[in-house]
């Protein structure tokens, strides 16, 4: 099983990645962390793509989260599924704001980075983070993906999670 998770900032990718991977016994990969190293450097293309076909490389089945359609685009069409998490912005920045709190001063496990919230990043959640670039963008992997399904509130996360099968 492949399945790849895209959505926007805040809108619990990196959760649903490690549900995901904890009950089908699927390793993940966080795509925050192949971008982001160190103390929110950013590693280049190649270096991204590289680490991103290593792990494709190395695992049959996977969970991936993060959207970076330019890091190995090969991965959306290998996905058996693809989980569009389409949460409107107020959620989304509660949940980063949240998330801030809980680990603000520390990295959070699937980053590395310590955990940050400035004006630039309160811009890419409610406005450069929904252009319609990148609406488009995900509503093209959606409607390429063998299966997609899309999200579109913890509820119906929630109940996804509880209509799939075990392992």
């Amino acid at each position: 099983m492949r399945i790849q998770i895209i959505g926007y900032s805040g809108s619990g990718k990196s959760t649903l990645a490690r549900r995901l991977g904890e009950r089908y016994g699927l390793p993940v990969l966080h795509l925050d962390a192949v971008q982001f190293y160190g103390n929110w450097s950013e590693r280049s293309l190649e270096e991204q793509s590289a680490l991103v076909q290593q792990f494709l490389g190395q695992n049959e089945s996977w969970v991936i989260d993060g959207n970076y359609s330019r890091v190995c685009p090969q991965r959306f069409e290998m996905a058996d599924i693809c989980i569009f998490l389409d949460f409107a912005r107020i959620p989304c920045l509660v949940a980063c704001l949240q998330r801030y709190w809980h680990f603000r001063g520390k990295a959070r496990p699937s980053l590395g980075c310590k955990e940050k919230f400035d004006a630039e990043f309160l811009r890419w959640i409610l406005y450069e983070g929904r252009t319609e670039a990148h609406r488009a963008g995900h509503e093209a992997h959606l409607a390429a993906a063998k299966t997609g399904v899309r999200l579109r509130t913890r509820r119906q996360v929630a109940e996804y999670l509880a209509s799939l099968p075990l392992k």
